[in-house]
């Protein structure tokens, strides 16, 4: 795919017909792009990245946007990916304060405009992305081509969605799987269950596997074993971790165990014999990690179903702008529709 950093944003305003508005708001980034299809692929164009912190609202950013660019033609379509559930057109994104809906955001830049999960987008992305941008954990198998495919990923919190294959074609799927109740497997995690439990009363899957669980993790750790507590951020503890920080590589080895699991669990809950993917921003970052801190050993050890999670490949997504290539594809989709 065609680097959207270096690709330029030459198209003229002739070509508006043609052009959609991308984005992948998270709980902490918000990622814009223009996109068209050439040759069967998206390419994408523009990129810009801002902290969603800096705007008050979604409108602002792309209208900000917008402007850098010097674009004011209309275009084809917007689909803009959100973490949070959408309903009849609305979201309130689960970690940030944006209230987007279609209504609003029709104007600022397209009439056709649609709000999608960003796990359906990533689910979109993958059979459009090449080897180079995922990397194996554990042995690279291929998956079963017609099956089912999982995305799941830790970030600023936890995601979790699938590409359901069969007969008839494919679907995107999203869900609020991150909010699931966290199931320990040792007593290890049993005892931190016991610990975070005192703090939230309920202990999702996204209060251990996100940026603000690793730090969780960190502190549960540091009251379990009597050590004083410490204010430290996700980015500061994996660097402490790689630094040789006994309690930060402890934390983080043990957020590579319990990803492992539950990316295990959704391989059964999806029977994503076609692989499962781990999106969000945590991945890529500690990539090492997860190949070597039990992941895998993890992801397999599910009882009478070990053989059957042992022939499915597991990959990081490392391509930072596959939820954009997922709303391209979808954004062209809804332009062939209204045509």
């Amino acid at each position: 795919m065609e680097d959207p950093q270096t690709a330029s944003v030459a198209w003229s305003a002739t070509a508006a017909s043609t052009t959609f508005l991308v984005g992948d708001v998270g709980g902490t980034n918000c990622r814009l792009a223009l996109a068209r299809r050439e040759g069967g692929r998206p390419v994408l164009a523009g990129l810009q990245t801002c902290k969603c912190a800096d705007f008050p609202t979604a409108e602002d950013a792309i209208e900000h946007y917008l402007k850098r660019l010097d674009w004011d033609a209309p275009l084809r379509a917007a689909v803009i990916a959100v973490a949070g559930p959408v309903s009849g057109g609305v979201v309130q994104p689960t970690n940030m304060p944006w209230r987007m809906s279609e209504t609003a955001l029709r104007g600022h830049g397209a009439d056709q405009v649609r709000l999608v999960n960003d796990y359906t987008a990533l689910a979109l992305s993958v059979e459009h992305l090449g080897p180079e941008d995922c990397l194996a954990i554990g042995p690279d198998r291929p998956g079963e081509p017609a099956e089912t495919i999982a995305v799941v990923g830790a970030g600023t919190g936890f995601g979790a969605g699938a590409l359901a294959r069969g007969v008839g074609g494919s679907a995107a799927v999203a869900t609020e799987g991150g909010h699931i109740s966290f199931a320990p497997v040792d007593e290890v995690e049993i005892e931190l269950l016991r610990v975070l439990t005192r703090r939230f009363a309920r202990v999702s899957i996204e209060r251990l596997l996100s940026g603000p669980g690793l730090v969780n993790l960190r502190s549960a750790f540091a009251e379990i074993e009597g050590h004083r507590p410490v204010d430290i951020g996700s980015e500061d503890l994996v660097r402490a971790a790689e630094a040789g920080d006994p309690l930060s590589a402890k934390a983080l080895d043990q957020f590579c165990k319990i990803y492992g699991s539950v990316a295990g669990d959704f391989a059964l809950m999806y029977g994503a014999r076609g692989g499962v993917y781990l999106g969000g921003g945590i991945a890529p970052a500690i990539a090492p990690w997860l190949q070597r801190a039990g992941f895998r050993e993890r992801f397999e050890r599910k009882g009478r179903f070990s053989g059957y999670l042992a022939a499915i490949p597991t990959r990081i997504l490392m391509n930072t702008y596959a939820g954009l290539v997922g709303a391209a594809h979808l954004a062209q989709a809804i332009a062939a529709e209204a045509a």
